[in-house]
């Protein structure tokens, strides 16, 4: 099979929750630690950081890869959901998994994956561990998928645990109140394995408090106060994620990661990494940023970010997966701001009908369109050179105009 060949079948024959939603979620390790085994326990062969959180821990993930990058290590990345290339979950240094690497694991695995009816996500996690085995990282950096307890990610015994915050996203797996979702999360915290908790609310903190002491956990509250690092990555809600890599670092006792280490690594995290998606500027006149932020709490860090920003006129496009309480999310916005809405190309898009019939009595003013790139091509016909253009609302709005993007460049 063909690289192409073996993306359209992990795409079309294995279950993927990125794109299905409930229906290919399977909560549990039973399948992973089986795969694991299989695959002769790839994950015990590096040492690995693992990061959870509601908001943030993509680019924490990033942020940590980069600056041990910049120490001089060999650094596995493994993060979710992909923006344009598959690839981009899995990375060295920096390079994304080479297309024949993935060909030959699809190849060779393949009836093991369709026997045992393992989900996108499963293989995944297993390819990544694999690949990094092959590599010989010195560490990798493990995002949780979703929630922490019974993600996949979960097999691994960190060196250190990360939760970055804990806010009110897929509550229909993970419970409906934060104390509850702060549970899940912190399932993650390994016996004797030190965890820091990037945001100390009054809440969740007992939470992590008892499962630490149950675990014989060191545990770290991240204190919120300005930072002396700066960072490359854009939009002031990053200062949250660059205290908790810093109080990270500092609970580790690594070779070479010094102030000036960490400095240069947090400065170049997208040259490292090549993260994408974090209020990205794609143009100047009219400025045009995009972020990947997606619900209640990451969209209120972008709606105060925006204020920051000079403009005439501001014009949002937005799109979302079901589940979302769209008005919510809308008041956070400027009611002034002309809205472009669609619904990205995925079974968990909530459709342009369903947007419509959620915001009927909006007094805003919004404009609905049967795709996403011809809501962003109406978008740059009304906007004018002095305006701010800002794409929202899930990672799949920020990956299919990225896609449309590149696309219309040939």
């Amino acid at each position: 099979m063909s690289y192409q060949e073996i993306l359209q079948w992990m795409f079309s024959k294995l279950p993927m929750y990125q794109r299905k939603g409930a229906a290919a979620y399977r909560p549990g390790l039973d399948a992973m630690l089986a795969l694991d085994n299989y695959l002769g326990l790839p994950h015990k062969s590096f040492k690995c950081i693992h990061v959870a959180g509601t908001n943030g821990k993509g680019s924490t993930s990033h942020m940590l890869a980069s600056v041990l990058q910049q120490a001089g290590y060999k650094v596995g990345l493994y993060t979710s959901p992909h923006l344009l290339d598959f690839r981009e979950r899995i990375k060295v240094n920096g390079s994304m998994i080479p297309e024949q690497k993935v060909v030959d694991f699809v190849s060779i695995h393949k009836p093991y994956f369709e026997a045992q009816r393992l989900s996108f996500f499963e293989m995944t996690v297993g390819m990544a561990f694999s690949y990094f085995k092959q590599e010989r990282v010195d560490y990798a950096i493990i995002e949780v998928g979703l929630g922490g307890r019974l993600d996949a990610t979960n097999i691994i015994t960190p060196i250190l645990s990360v939760i970055t915050n804990i806010g009110l996203d897929h509550t229909q797996f993970l419970g409906t109140t934060r104390p509850k979702i702060a549970r899940e999360k912190a399932g993650i915290i390994k016996n004797g394995v030190p965890v820091v908790i990037g945001e100390k609310d009054a809440e969740t903190e007992d939470i992590f408090s008892e499962i630490a002491i149950k675990k014989k956990s060191s545990l770290l509250f991240v204190k919120t106060q300005l930072s002396k690092y700066l960072t490359d990555l854009k939009g002031s809600y990053q200062q949250l994620n660059v205290q908790t890599v810093v109080a990270a670092l500092g609970f580790l006792s690594i070779k070479n990661i010094t102030p000036d280490i960490i400095q240069k690594g947090l400065l170049n995290v997208v040259l490292n990494t090549q993260l994408s998606g974090r209020w990205q500027i794609l143009n100047t006149s009219p400025k045009i940023i995009a972020d990947v932020g997606h619900n209640k709490e990451g969209l209120f860090f972008l709606s105060k970010q925006l204020q920051e920003e000079s403009f005439k006129k501001l014009h949002i496009i937005m799109g979302f997966v079901k589940g979302r309480k769209i008005p919510s999310l809308l008041s956070l916005f400027p009611e002034d701001a002309s809205y472009y809405l669609s619904c990205p190309n995925l079974e968990r898009g909530l459709p342009v009908k369903e947007l419509e019939n959620s915001l009927i009595s909006e007094k805003r003013s919004i404009q609905y369109y049967d795709s996403l790139s011809l809501a962003y091509e109406a978008t740059l016909k009304q906007a004018g050179e002095n305006d701010l253009i800002f794409i929202c609302g899930s990672t799949f709005v920020v990956a299919e105009i990225l896609s449309y993007l590149n696309k219309s460049k040939f």
